[in-house]
């Protein structure tokens, strides 16, 4: 098992990909903190797991709320090894019909709050003296802008900026921090895409979603378990000379 003994936390876990993630690194031997805003899914997420996954009560776009969460899991497992800044919110709309509300509440968790949980994760873990692994979610949305999702597109660009950035300051720490850039991921957020893009391109729904899924050259839409992989990898011993990187996951996608 590639991360016996490690304890990680990820973000925004009580469901989708971030429990995904959460179950495979069980699998693997870490202690997982479920760290949600909702606490009731991601102790019902946790108690679903097993005894190696337990919930922390996390808002990502709270500085006491990300503080408090590292302490948890300092005082449960004595410290962090592992962080996954999965959480983040999606919309859409065009660019004279972006609202302050929808770009304060996208960068506020995507972009400050990748950077702030980070940011005391990173703390942590040097602190400790142990060193650590950072991954952070970006998105092939990050690669490059879109009519429609020009807010998202912008905060996803920004987490790979950062990704860099961060991981070229923390490595002198050992602290490894690389990101993964998904494509289309199947999963019930995207029915709330595909309505969005129902309402703003005039289709019927459903339409987008099996458009998209056929444009994808592996032949369909990602799943979640398809980023367990990369999500393990960069959290073991075998990614520790990788630095500042953000890697595809998305079925041919976004050629690098």
């Amino acid at each position: 098992m590639r991360l016996e003994g490690k304890s990680a936390l990820i973000t925004g876990s009580a469901r989708g990909i971030g429990r995904a993630f959460a179950e495979a690194y069980v699998r693997e031997g870490a202690t997982v903190a479920i760290g949600d805003i909702n606490l009731e899914a991601a102790e019902k997420t946790a108690s679903e797991i097993g005894a190696k996954a337990y919930a922390v009560k996390l808002d990502v776009t709270d500085l006491a709320s990300i503080e408090a969460a590292v302490k948890a899991v300092e005082t449960r497992t004595g410290g962090l090894d592992i962080l996954i800044n999965n959480a983040a919110l999606f919309d859409l709309a065009p660019i004279v019909e972006i609202s302050k509300a929808s770009y304060d509440r996208l960068f506020s968790v995507n972009v400050a709050g990748t950077l702030f949980m980070l940011q005391a994760a990173a703390r942590s873990m040097i602190a400790r003296g142990k060193g650590g692994k950072i991954i952070n979610m970006a998105s092939q949305a990050g690669r490059r802008g879109e009519a429609l999702v020009g807010v998202y597109c912008a905060t996803k660009a920004a987490v790979i900026s950062l990704t860099q950035s961060a991981g070229l300051d923390l490595i002198k720490h050992r602290i490894n921090v690389n990101a993964i850039a998904p494509g289309v991921v199947d999963g019930e957020h995207w029915d709330h895409v595909d309505s969005l893009f129902a309402k703003y391109e005039n289709r019927p729904k459903g339409e987008k979603k099996k458009l998209v899924g056929e444009a994808v050259p592996y032949g369909r839409m990602g799943t979640a378990q398809d980023l367990t992989g990369m999500a393990v990898f960069l959290a073991s011993e075998d990614a520790e000379y990788i630095v500042a990187q953000t890697y595809n996951v998305d079925g041919g996608q976004w050629l690098s």
